[in-house]
């Protein structure tokens, strides 16, 4: 198969980009970014593009399924409106071209408790992007709800202390459903329920996606 992904420079994203170059089912793995990468592969295929423009790379976006994994934090973002434009405009609008382009299958990282109803920006923006993302009509679309994620080398000292907050809770048997998941688990289990779902919407949470990891 033919792969996309978009968020690729980011910390699942670098793991899913690593596992699909070696993952001898996928012949081609292209990735749109905004600023060069220096990995070399026979298999990627890497397109620089502004993100603003679409019309300019519309007619790239080819293949069988597409892996969303972009995102932003408010802090690096400097405004909520600036994230939104990372976290919703951005995927959704490639999402939409993806499926007009003929892209059957659609991976998006969400996150947990997202839901277009929530009070919070976060979930709130997350679950408006599930929502548009399904009325989409992928053959395939699979959304990912995982805990925190165990990023290699995080320089956010907040994700950090909730790790290990909750790594401390875990050890003595409580949040087990919010254990945190590292990012090279996330993306095993990204590429493993695209081969073992049918065709359909599934929305995924963390024992799914850890059970997904370990098939």
């Amino acid at each position: 198969m033919k792969a996309i992904i978009i968020g690729a420079t980011g910390a699942t994203g670098k793991a899913l980009l690593q596992q699909l170059l070696d993952n001898t089912d996928y012949s081609q793995i292209q990735v749109f970014v905004r600023q060069p990468i220096a990995l070399q592969h026979p298999k990627l295929h890497v397109e620089v593009v502004d993100f603003n423009q679409p019309t300019l790379w519309q007619d790239k976006v080819q293949g069988d399924v597409l892996f969303s994994c972009l995102g932003t934090t408010l802090k690096a973002a400097g405004s909520k409106e600036a994230q939104w434009r990372v976290d919703y405009d951005y995927q959704y609008e490639m999402a939409k071209i993806a499926h007009q382009n003929g892209v059957s299958r659609c991976v998006l990282v969400s996150s947990a408790y997202a839901n277009s109803q929530s009070r919070a920006f976060y979930t709130q923006m997350k679950g408006k992007l599930e929502d548009a993302m399904s009325a989409l009509g992928f053959a395939q679309l699979l959304i990912f709800r995982p805990p925190s994620l165990i990023r290699p080398n995080t320089d956010r000292a907040g994700e950090r202390w909730s790790i290990a907050i909750l790594k401390g809770l875990n050890a003595i048997g409580l949040l087990m459903s919010m254990k945190p998941m590292p990012t090279s688990v996330l993306a095993t289990a990204l590429i493993h329920a695209v081969q073992q779902k049918p065709f359909g919407q599934f929305i995924l949470e963390s024992d799914e996606i850890w059970s997904l990891a370990e098939s």
